[in-house]
């Protein structure tokens, strides 16, 4: 498959997903995608060159170890035609149109921030809201080790309550644009194997670690 091939079938999947996502009201506004990426596509990401990192207990939290973190960034689109397909496609004015209809969110003026997580047994995530910085979140659930349905986001009336688990389900998703009250996070489980996700965001011109953006140079114009 040629890079240009491959990135309008991504392009296309998205479209497509996006559009057919399933909205739902509680514990607050978000969505749910399947069918995210072309299979081909999905199952090439486990096949990306990156291991999951030996770290002690994050404390709930991912940026207790930054310097281990994964990105689709510039060395990753320019080395990976995987990492360009998927970060080319979701910087298009074609899917950034259909992001800002869906959601009705304006993406004006953000960049892309796309991070492969591999999470391992003893990761767990303390609740929080994505709130500030981030305009748009996407979490993309690509594991197939056994058990992976259980993986999911767990998602919360708010910081103290939880209430219910989003499905794990290869190639799904679920989407939200922060707000105060989009409460999520990952309670502790067994993990036996990798959870693989991508964290997808459009983040605003205050973000500090500029490295880790797809296109740090190249913001979203108005649609």
């Amino acid at each position: 498959m040629s890079d240009l091939s491959q990135l309008e079938q991504v392009k296309t999947q998205l479209i497509n997903s996006f559009t057919q996502a399933e909205q739902r009201e509680a514990p607050y506004r978000h969505w749910r995608l399947s069918a995210v990426f072309p299979i081909d596509t999905a199952r090439a990401i486990a096949q990306l060159p990156f291991t999951p990192p030996v770290i002690d207990d994050t404390g709930g939290r991912r940026e207790t170890h930054n310097e281990s973190r994964r990105f689709f960034d510039h060395d990753a689109i320019a080395q990976f035609p995987t990492c360009s397909a998927i970060a080319h496609a979701l910087q298009s004015d074609e899917v950034i149109s259909i992001i800002q209809s869906r959601c009705a969110v304006d993406l004006t003026n953000t960049n892309l921030r796309i991070e492969y997580a591999l999470d391992t047994q003893g990761f767990w995530l303390e609740p929080h809201t994505d709130l500030g910085v981030k305009k748009f979140t996407m979490l993309a659930y690509l594991a197939e080790d056994e058990g992976h349905e259980d993986w999911g986001t767990d998602i919360y009336l708010d910081k103290t309550a939880p209430a219910q688990r989003v499905p794990a389900t290869f190639n799904t998703a679920m989407i939200f644009v922060p707000s105060n009250n989009t409460w999520h996070g990952f309670e502790p489980r067994k993990i036996n194997g990798i959870r693989r996700t991508l964290i997808i965001n459009f983040v605003t011109q205050e973000w500090r670690n500029r490295h880790e953006l797809a296109f740090p140079n190249e913001p979203i114009l108005a649609q």
